[in-house]
């Protein structure tokens, strides 16, 4: 493996989770009694954390192919990788997007890596992607590109 990193839903945005099923089991338990407000912060607080943990995200760069959440693609379909900075990001996933860019941004991330495609038959013309270490990212794909030489 040469780079795997992790995107986790930031700490800030659990504690307000937090908040809001301590505002929850407030309410609810003012309104119906205690044991239906725990029951109530129990539960939204299980669904809470259910949401935050389905949006985290797994990239790896293997030798063979980058793997970002659920997609995979072979290495030899990449033509490398360009690191960008926040407003660079905001830019290219913004005003300067292209609608058929296969984009995986979380909001909470200021980098990202756009990874160009290096296939004449697939629509996609690059994939964006969301990095807290955008540098590293983009160097794992150019070395995994160099390695194998792209598309034939």
């Amino acid at each position: 493996m040469l780079y795997r990193e992790r995107l986790w839903v930031p700490l800030t945005w659990w504690l307000l989770g937090a908040l809001f099923v301590l505002s929850l089991v407030v309410a609810v338990g003012a309104y119906l009694g205690p044991t239906w407000g725990v029951l109530a912060g129990l539960v939204s607080l299980a669904v809470a954390g259910a949401i935050f943990a389905a949006a985290s995200v797994v990239i790896r760069v293997e030798p063979s192919e980058l793997v970002v959440g659920r997609a995979q693609i072979d290495v030899h379909y990449l033509a490398g990788a360009i690191p960008l900075d926040k407003a660079a990001t905001e830019h290219r996933s913004g005003p300067g997007a292209d609608a058929r860019a296969f984009l995986v941004m979380r909001p909470y991330v200021p980098g990202a890596v756009e990874i160009t495609l290096a296939d004449p038959d697939d629509p996609v013309p690059y994939w964006l992607v969301s990095s807290r270490h955008a540098e590293r990212l983009a160097s794992a794909i150019s070395a995994a590109v160099g390695a194998k030489g792209g598309l034939h």
